[in-house]
């Protein structure tokens, strides 16, 4: 794949999961569910995670943050379970 088609794909992947976010948490603010907070901060983490994809492989390529990108993976994940569990239970 040519480089600037992968960077093109890397970038447009952060954009979205932004936009997700930014969509989600403004719909909590307007109606108050939580199930909405919960996947807005998890998108928020997803798109962090994308960020660093695009630093780490495009800007940066000698370092590997493949470690903190897991992590942040990880823990969009967590919050995603949590939040689905906790509004599970009401």
């Amino acid at each position: 794949m040519d480089e600037r088609i992968a960077a093109a794909v890397y970038i447009l992947c952060f954009l979205t999961s932004a936009a997700c976010a930014l969509l989600l948490i403004r719909s909590y603010r307007r109606s108050r569910a939580r199930l909405l907070l919960w996947s807005g901060v998890a998108f928020v983490a997803l798109a962090a995670n994308n960020l660093l994809l695009v630093i780490d492989l495009l800007v940066l390529p000698a370092m590997d943050l493949r470690v903190v990108r897991m992590a942040l993976s990880l823990a969009a994940l967590a919050i995603l379970l949590f939040g689905f569990i906790w509004d599970g239970e009401e």
